[in-house]
């Protein structure tokens, strides 16, 4: 074998293997959610003296293209000095994303869904010690070809007070790939065209729906840019 000829082979090899690294690479970074943000979120009513609560989701998710479905961590904390007194966080799902299942949380009656949400889940999460967080394992599917958002409300235990709001916020693809594996969202963010004159995924944005909780006795109403909701109850 000439040593052209090997060449060829060798640089053949490293480059087929450069693009398996890559590959992988990209596959581990789409499937880690990262650090949690509390971006879009907003404290509504006052919390009792003492107890500062937020919620975080990932700031990164990733979309299985053939089955649509992705997993996100919706996290409650309180930040606070002294312990929260009974909670109950909230899940919900808006446009494309439509929540599936939340780990050790109850579905939401149809009756008591928010206005515009297609899904939701309730946590009882019970008393929050200062300083201390709980997290939830979120199953969703994600419609790419629509917009797609979730919202976390933090109520009391009766619901009639809603103490910190994260949404309706949006993950959107900045560099959508349909024939990956699996598709990166990023949390508040719009998607972008796959490439020029291609297929163009729709754009995803703060929302702007008035969102209502039925026999929950909450309701959130919205508050700006930030897709800031207040508690109210839905006219049945």
């Amino acid at each position: 074998m000439s040593s052209r000829h090997t060449t060829t082979i060798v640089g053949s090899l490293l480059t087929a293997c450069f693009s398996t690294v890559m590959i992988l690479s990209f596959t581990a970074v789409a499937d880690d959610q990262g650090p949690g943000s509390g971006k879009g979120g907003k404290a509504v009513d006052p919390a009792p003296a003492g107890v500062r609560l937020t919620t975080a989701l990932p700031a990164r998710i990733s979309v299985d293209n053939s089955s649509h479905s992705t997993s996100i961590t919706a996290t409650v904390k309180n930040g606070g000095t002294k312990e929260s007194g009974g909670i109950r966080l909230l899940v919900v799902g808006f446009d494309g994303l439509r929540i599936k299942g939340v780990q050790g949380c109850s579905a939401l009656a149809e009756k008591d869904l928010p206005k515009g949400s297609n899904s939701g889940f309730v946590c009882a999460v019970g008393n929050l010690a200062a300083g201390k967080s709980r997290s939830y394992a979120v199953d969703a599917t994600f419609d790419l070809a629509r917009t797609g958002k979730i919202c976390l409300p933090v109520q009391d235990g009766a619901g009639k007070k809603t103490f910190w709001q994260q949404g309706p916020v949006p993950f959107g693809a900045t560099n959508p790939s349909p024939n990956a594996p699996t598709t990166p969202l990023l949390l508040d963010t719009t998607n972008k065209p796959v490439s020029p004159g291609g297929d163009e995924l729709p754009r995803t944005g703060p929302g702007t729906d008035l969102l209502s909780l039925g026999a929950t006795g909450a309701a959130l109403v919205s508050l700006g840019a930030a897709g800031l909701w207040w508690s109210r109850r839905r006219v049945s």
